[in-house]
């Protein structure tokens, strides 16, 4: 595990400058530390907004629960023993989860309130997240990424809790991966220790921690949990977490601040609303499924239990797409963000609806005001589409290769419209050729298509190289290869009266294509 490499042994396998040893705020071991603080709470404060919109957004539906969950978290973060800018959110997210970025950027599913029966309880979740930050668990994690892909941070895609994950394009693909990690053995122990130390300095009674966790083992052991694919999955309990957390109460001494009755009250209004978000829930998984009459139905349950609630009326905004009811999705949608302006989803249906519609104009403001939030290849793509459209065919390339960088199905169509409109002005960049020989050293222009379109008449140049110079001595005018060249195939044309009998010959040819037409256009 790298932060017990030894200062000496990281000196000596260290290939960039910023190298460096330090002691860890809060166990105080001596630590390899590539990421300063200044770094943490950049990268924190960089990804904390897109990590937010990817996990639901901010429930803004209830200010003074937020504000509870604030409270209890400063009181933690005063005697955390690292002070950093921390901020506390509670997600509009159904998934029982908490996350910590570096620089102290701390998040909570409205999921988990649900769970949680006490103020304690909930110190004891917030304390963790703190430790996680506070302890440079995050940082660390950068720090692996650095060490092992020589100084290129790892921007994979892994989160549990976040369908729109694929979907995510450009510098916002870290905050996923942020908020995704798994942590080791030894991080977990760590948070819960000085978790529980926090705790017990801030007032609240550690007893809590113990309850949660033998809670968390308790429900871990149900493989239909939902905490299965939230909390647990970068969290897992364990019967020796447990251990360790009564050795640690034995040692803190149990008392202080339970607070059942306030934690009730403040979360009173949320859990009255329960049956509307999970008719919610359940609204999107059938209409997932195709099941649109259930999906309508349960998003009139869920609408009728939380009037306020944005999601729901983009989940109605989805039924009316799926049956091409288009004005009444825009509806539906402009709803959602009268409701709450600063989610990014609305925006991206209501730019793909009007564009649809033929309202290009309008489209772009609103796709534009999504990608400020969260950029995705889905706006990335039809913002191409429309750029295409009106003859700006640089913009829709540019808009285009940023959709391309996703896994998506837009990403996909985008990166096939992208090559289509390089392809013809530029086939070298997407056509592979080279110059190959038969066991007759007879000499061969082979050209592959890797691309997703098909081409015609390909041209092709051969390029003679000096062996001494090493430079062009020779070359032939543009030479047809194929006719038609479709996706995923690989023409030639043998070259008349020149032969390879060695291969340092062969390497002396080159093969470039000159030219190249899409097929269809004309």
């Amino acid at each position: 595990m790298l932060k017990s490499y030894t200062c000496k042994f990281a000196a000596a396998v260290m290939i960039f400058s910023l190298a460096g040893c330090g002691t860890n705020p809060v166990t105080h071991k001596r630590e390899l530390q590539l990421v300063s603080e200044s770094e943490e709470v950049s990268i924190g404060q960089k990804n904390y907004v897109p990590a937010r919109q990817q996990q639901g957004g901010d429930y803004d539906i209830d200010p003074d629960l937020t504000a509870y969950v604030q409270s209890v978290g400063k009181k933690l973060a005063a005697v955390s023993d690292r002070q950093l800018p921390y901020e506390f959110v509670v997600l509009n997210n159904s998934v029982p989860n908490a996350w910590a970025m570096p620089g102290g950027k701390i998040a909570f599913n409205r999921g988990l309130l649900y769970e949680l029966n006490s103020e304690a309880e909930l110190a004891a979740v917030l304390s963790h997240e703190i430790v996680h930050a506070a302890a440079r668990h995050g940082a660390q994690s950068m720090e692996t990424g650095l060490l092992l892909q020589g100084a290129v941070m790892a921007t994979g895609i892994a989160a549990q809790d976040n369908k729109y994950a694929d979907l995510i394009v450009g510098g916002a693909q870290l905050s996923t991966q942020l908020i995704s990690k798994k942590y080791s053995r030894d991080d977990e122990s760590e948070a819960d220790l000085y978790g529980m130390r926090y705790m017990k300095k801030a007032g609240y009674d550690p007893r809590a921690a113990v309850t949660l966790q033998e809670t968390f083992v308790r429900l871990s052991k149900d493989r239909n949990s939902s905490f299965l694919e939230g909390l647990f999955a970068s969290h897992p309990p364990s019967a020796e977490r447990v251990a360790a957390n009564k050795a640690t109460l034995a040692q803190l001494g149990e008392g202080g601040i339970l607070g059942k009755e306030i934690y009730a009250q403040k979360v009173g209004k949320l859990k009255a609303t329960q049956p509307a978000y999970k008719a919610y829930d359940d609204g999107v998984q059938a209409l997932a499924k195709g099941d649109v009459d259930k999906a309508t139905t349960l998003a009139k349950v869920a609408n009728a239990g939380e009037p306020r609630e944005a999601r729901f009326q983009e989940l109605l905004g989805d039924i009316a797409m799926k049956q091409n009811r288009n004005e009444d999705a825009l509806g539906n949608y402009q709803q959602a963000i009268r409701l709450q302006p600063d989610y990014f989803r609305p925006y991206v249906q209501s730019g793909v609806v009007l564009n649809s519609l033929g309202r290009s104009k309008e489209a772009e403001t609103f796709l534009k005001r999504s990608n400020e939030l969260l950029p995705t290849a889905t706006s990335y793509y039809v913002l191409g589409q429309i750029a295409e459209g009106r003859g700006d065919f640089k913009t829709a390339i540019q808009q285009y290769q940023v959709a391309a960088d996703s896994e998506s199905d837009s990403g996909k169509l985008a990166k096939a419209r992208y090559q289509r409109l390089e392809i013809a002005s530029n086939p070298a960049k997407f056509l592979q050729a080279a110059a190959q020989a038969d066991n007759m050293g007879y000499i061969y222009a082979v050209v592959y298509n890797p691309t997703s379109v098909t081409v015609t008449n390909v041209y092709v140049r051969i390029v003679h190289i000096n062996a001494e110079t090493r430079q062009p001595d020779q070359q032939s005018d543009p030479l047809l290869v194929t006719a038609k060249l479709s996706s995923g195939q690989r023409a030639q044309l043998q070259l008349p009266g020149v032969r390879a009998y060695k291969q340092a010959d062969l390497d002396l040819y080159r093969v470039i294509v000159e030219r190249a037409e899409l097929a269809g256009r004309r």
